[in-house]
């Protein structure tokens, strides 16, 4: 029953989470100048060596290396140059020895050459018909090799890998004008509460807006997923459990902010018990947010997520973001973890393992993180600031400027979070 609410460990909770299957493994196909953000749904692989062909990597001559052999302030060589070749066109010539041609950054390798001479290094003749070179010049100096950045048949981009411009980059290289990345899951939201106003909304005697909602739809478009916002659920039970009923059928998994703690109107308990959903656990043993509860609905995750702003971020970030892209096969779901050091005091002691919102900076070579301000669950602003989550160990009774502490970053890629070190998976 829901009101055995026993604390779950952290890594627990999140192990939990991660269990329960992916229900949306649909792929689709998009536009090269759309995937960007999105997840591979299969492997990359070269079409092509690259670069495909032997190239210059910069302005000069290109010469035939045996020429050079013997040249030195005291005995010059000079060469005749027969041809100039900008990128993208090819020699019509073949140098014979003694002979150069005149070659611009791209250009692919004149035949018969297996050198590159930069301007800088040559005295040209004033009607550009000769060179004189004062060092020799091995073979395949200053060339960019046929193949040498890959193979053809090499896996450029792995399936789970997320797009980003340097990723875009490697699929234009290839040719892939279009690319099959994961679908985005459907993912509803409903704000409960009838204390709340939308944004627009004027401040009214006993209420107060509606940040949470917001919040999620940007921080589930900011994972892949496709949101879909359904509205406020009044505190009136058998409204609330025909809403959410009416809204499993066409999503891969439902958000709710708040309804989810011990009062008259948090009725979300209920609700998932007249589902006949299975919980994974009500309550987690942390701060912000320990009342966040996780149930599962015919493989649908719903996730129960708290009221107040800041739990209900944090709640988001530590379990719905990793199950999410998780579920879209991404190979690294996690938030990434690194070490800084305390920038200010955090005398609060911490019962259970406490997510701090933080602003991680750097200085003298080290990563800092300060709290971004007032810590307290129902706290809105501090997340403006917020680009990590400061991570204190239940069981200790503060920290102070200058301790070392574990930070997960926002916004970043890694591992699972651990309460102990981090060890392979």
């Amino acid at each position: 029953m829901l009101e055995a609410r026993t604390p779950m460990k952290v890594s627990e909770a999140v192990e939990k989470v991660l269990q329960i299957e992916a229900v949306h493994n649909k792929t689709e196909t998009v536009p090269l100048q759309e995937a960007g953000g999105r997840i591979l749904a299969e492997a990359v692989i070269a079409d092509a060596p690259v670069p495909p062909f032997n190239r210059s990597p910069l302005d000069g001559f290109a010469v035939r290396s045996a020429d050079t052999k013997g040249a030195g302030r005291d005995t010059p060589v000079t060469l005749q140059v027969i041809e100039t070749v900008g990128a993208g066109h090819v020699a019509e010539k073949v140098p014979q020895p003694g002979e150069a041609i005149r070659v611009m950054t791209g250009t692919i390798m004149p035949k018969e050459t297996d050198a590159i001479v930069m301007f800088e290094l040559t005295k040209e003749a004033e009607d550009g018909s000769a060179i004189t070179i004062t060092r020799e010049f091995n073979s395949w100096d200053n060339v960019v090799i046929k193949g040498e950045e890959m193979e053809k048949g090499t896996v450029v981009l792995e399936a789970g890998e997320r797009l980003h411009a340097g990723g875009i980059a490697a699929l234009a290289t290839f040719g892939y004008d279009q690319v099959q990345v994961t679908a985005k899951p459907v993912i509803g939201v409903f704000a409960t509460g009838t204390e709340l106003l939308e944004p627009g909304d004027p401040l009214e005697p006993g209420k107060i807006r509606n940040s949470n909602a917001p919040m999620v739809v940007e921080q589930l478009r900011e994972a892949g997923a496709a949101p879909v916002y359904y509205g406020q659920l009044p505190d009136d039970f058998d409204l609330c459990y025909s809403r959410v009923q009416n809204v499993l059928g066409d999503v891969d998994a439902l958000i709710t902010t708040g309804g989810v703690s011990v009062g008259d109107f948090d009725f979300l308990p209920a609700i998932y018990e007249k589902l006949g959903a299975e919980v994974l656990f009500n309550k987690v043993a942390m701060r912000p947010g320990s009342v966040t509860t996780v149930a599962q609905w015919n493989g649908k995750p719903l996730f129960g997520l708290s009221g107040n702003p800041s739990a209900c971020f944090v709640g988001f970030e530590l379990f719905t973001g990793p199950w999410l892209r998780h579920s879209m096969g991404d190979k690294k779901p996690y938030l990434q973890q690194s070490k800084a050091l305390l920038g200010s005091d955090f005398p609060k002691p911490n019962p259970f393992t406490r997510f701090v919102r933080g602003h991680i900076t750097f200085q003298d070579g080290r990563l800092i993180a300060t709290p971004a301000g007032l810590d307290k669950s129902q706290v809105v602003t501090s997340l403006s600031r917020a680009n990590a989550l400061i991570v204190l160990p239940g069981g200790t009774r503060g920290f102070q400027t200058g301790d070392q502490v574990a930070v997960l970053l926002l916004r970043g890629e890694g591992e699972a979070y651990f309460e102990e070190p981090v060890k392979d998976r």
